[in-house]
C-alpha cells in the first residue's frame, strides 16, 4: 500500500487573510492526503521546525503579503541547514511571474496564483510524489 502524502500548510509572515489556504487544506484532505496546517503568523524558522517534527513530505505557503522574494529563500535555507532539503516547498500568492521564475530557480517548486483550481494543486503534488517514489525504486 502507498503511503499517505503528508503536506504541511504554513502562512508566513504577517498577511492575515488564510481562507485561501483552508479551502486548499480541504481539497488536499478530500484528496487522502494528510494535511496539517500551522495557522497565521509563522516564523520561517516555525515553518521548518514544524515540517521536521510532522515528517511531511511537501510545505506549501501562502504568501499574500509581498514578502514572497524573503519568506522562500529563508525557508529554503533553512530546510537545507537542517538536513531537510527532501521536504519539496511550494506555495501561492500574489507573486509577479517574473519573481515566480526567480523563486523557481532558486529551489522552490510551483507557485500558484490566485485563482488556480485545487484539481491543479492536488495532481501537482500527486505528480511530484509519483516522480520522487519513482526514483526512489531506482
Amino acid at each position: 500500500m502507498a503511503q499517505r502524502i503528508r503536506v504541511l500548510l504554513a502562512k508566513p509572515g504577517l498577511d492575515g487573510h488564510d481562507r485561501g489556504i483552508k479551502v486548499i487544506a480541504a481539497a488536499l484532505r478530500d484528496a487522502g492526503m494528510e494535511v496539517i496546517y500551522t495557522g497565521l503568523r509563522q516564523t520561517p524558522d516555525m515553518v521548518v521546525e514544524a515540517a521536521i517534527q510532522e515528517d511531511v513530505d511537501f510545505v506549501g505557503m501562502s504568501i499574500l503579503s509581498g514578502a514572497h522574494m524573503t519568506l522562500f529563500p529563508e525557508v529554503l535555507n533553512l530546510l537545507k541547514e537542517k538536513g531537510a532539503e527532501n521536504i519539496h516547498l511550494f506555495g501561492g500568492g500574489i507573486i509577479p511571474d517574473k519573481e515566480a521564475k526567480q523563486l523557481e530557480e532558486q529551489g522552490v517548486g510551483r507557485l500558484f496564483g490566485p485563482g488556480t483550481s485545487t484539481e491543479d494543486i492536488v495532481k501537482y503534488i500527486k505528480s511530484v510524489a509519483s516522480e520522487r517514489s519513482a526514483e526512489a525504486m531506482m
